[in-house]
């Protein structure tokens, strides 16, 4: 550093104030009455070192009456909740890293209503006695399924891993290859099998798995058969798997050859394999009218005949984080009555949240309801009216745009590879005179985030994913940082 520059540097230091006297001035001495004195101080003390540095780096100091302006913006900051929401304006409905699906209003409603005061939780207001807190989805889970009994846990995830551990410890789980699958989170279904102290016996290949397989490798110490979903990635081609129908059919066919060697005196009579199926995702409606490929849905698995149907309460259900499990009464009461449920067990937000959603089907208007079957459902035509109403707004305002063809994804391990077509708003990203990350960066840094794609040097945002009452705090965003926030 020349002497020349080090009394630059020293000449910038002594024009920053110190925390006393910038505590005196009468806009930050406001804002100590908003914050408290230990923030805003701490706030000042922050502010000041990162002046310092810059000053290292060749800036100059703050001018003196922009201090009030700086703390201001740093304390809004440091008050914004780190969980916040966002508009997704992706296109993918079922987005993980974005909280999965969007809540109805009644669901959220629900959730307010619990939360105000007391609630009968576990409480039976007809007996006047003890209750508890799983009857509460019971009886609509059982009605829309058609299965003997329902329970409900924190995730999908802590539901298989429940399932394994209730019925299946210590024994044998028979497995097809190509489902021996890892999603999200490094969660690998070998890993949870042992973790659940079931041993896993894989057959089949990984492409091509037969009923025969399963049934050569049922022994004295198999505990279930178990259908994993692929989540999300597909095998196409040279591919067989069997079907769940197929997998009771196994079952049940071990039991009367084992029957039929009792009746020749050479074996002992035990019970059948169960049959769990892992749906993952899981649907109530069938996804094929809206041009899709069939998902697994829960009641054809309950008729099918599966011991045990694990699905995610908050994929293409609609609803909250929650892992349901639905079958034969005598699995579900033995899975609510291991010590592992209460450490899974769910709260009174999740459970108003999911009765509500689950109301929704009863009712037949998953459709119109249901954010996420309100974006399945919804037509091309409607996404091209709604980007045409952004560029009207956004036009009168001197924003020039275009309108894309393109395609919305499902997600959230749920119709991996599927698509749904729709139309886009197209900015380039020349228009805001940033590069792509910064202009990113600038609609993630809003009072309300706004995450879109990018390609080929634009902004695409897609209306099939932004909730009716964010369109117009989307226009507003691309607006703000248009005009330099």
């Amino acid at each position: 550093m020349s002497p020349e520059n080090g009394s630059q540097i020293q000449a910038e230091y002594r024009r920053l104030p110190s925390v006393e006297a910038l505590l005196r001035v009468s806009e930050v001495s406001y804002l100590t009455g908003a914050y408290g004195v230990m923030q805003v101080t701490e706030a000042l003390r922050t502010l000041l070192q990162s002046a310092r540095q810059k000053i290292r780096e060749g800036q100059s100091a703050p001018a003196p009456t922009s201090w009030p302006h700086l703390l201001q913006a740093h304390l809004t900051q440091l008050s914004q909740p780190l969980l916040r929401p966002v508009i997704n304006a992706t296109g993918v409905i079922i987005h993980t890293n974005l909280g999965r699906a969007p809540l109805s209003v009644a669901a959220r409603q629900a959730v307010t209503d619990v939360t105000l005061g007391y609630s009968n939780l576990e409480y039976d207001l007809d007996a006047g006695k003890r209750g508890s807190r799983y009857s509460h989805a019971r009886e609509l889970l059982v009605e829309l399924t058609g299965a003997e009994d329902a329970l409900v846990v924190n995730n999908c995830a802590s539901a298989l891993f429940l399932t394994l551990r209730a019925l299946c410890e210590g024994r044998e789980v028979v497995v097809s290859r190509g489902q021996l699958v890892e999603i999200g989170g490094g969660f690998r279904i070998p890993d949870v099998l042992r973790q659940s102290g079931a041993t896993l016996v894989e057959v089949g290949t990984t492409n091509r798995t037969h009923p025969r397989d399963f049934a050569e490798a049922i022994s004295e110490n198999t505990a279930a058969l178990m259908r994993i979903h692929s989540s999300n990635f597909r095998l196409i081609g040279f591919v067989t798997e069997p079907g769940l129908d197929q997998l009771v059919d196994v079952a049940l066919q071990a039991v009367l050859s084992d029957a039929a060697s009792h009746c020749e005196g050479n074996l002992e009579p035990r019970e059948r394999s169960l049959v769990i199926d892992d749906l993952g995702s899981g649907t109530l409606l069938d996804t094929q009218p809206y041009g899709l490929l069939a998902e697994p849905m829960v009641q054809q698995s309950v008729a099918a005949g599966a011991d045990v149907v694990v699905f995610s309460g908050d994929k293409l259900l609609g609803g909250p984080q929650a892992g349901i499990l639905v079958g034969k009464a005598d699995c579900i009461a033995e899975l609510r009555q291991h010590p592992l449920a209460r450490a899974l067990r769910v709260d009174k937000m999740t459970l108003a949240a999911l009765e509500a959603t689950l109301r929704s089907y009863r009712s037949g208007r998953a459709l119109q309801e249901i954010p996420v079957w309100r974006m399945i459902s919804g037509t091309v035509e409607q996404m091209k009216n709604m980007v045409t109403d952004w560029q009207t707004q956004l036009g009168v305002c001197g924003i020039e745009s275009s309108q894309w063809e393109g395609e919305s994804a499902v997600g959230g391990g749920s119709l991996p590879g599927e698509t749904l077509p729709t139309s886009l708003l197209s900015l380039p990203v020349s228009a805001f005179g940033k590069n792509s990350d910064d202009v990113a960066t600038d609609l993630r840094s809003l009072d309300f985030p706004i995450i879109c794609r990018i390609q080929r040097n634009h902004l695409l945002f897609d209306p099939r994913t932004v909730l009716p009452e964010q369109h117009d705090k989307l226009v507003q965003g691309i607006l703000g940082i248009a005009d330099g926030g």
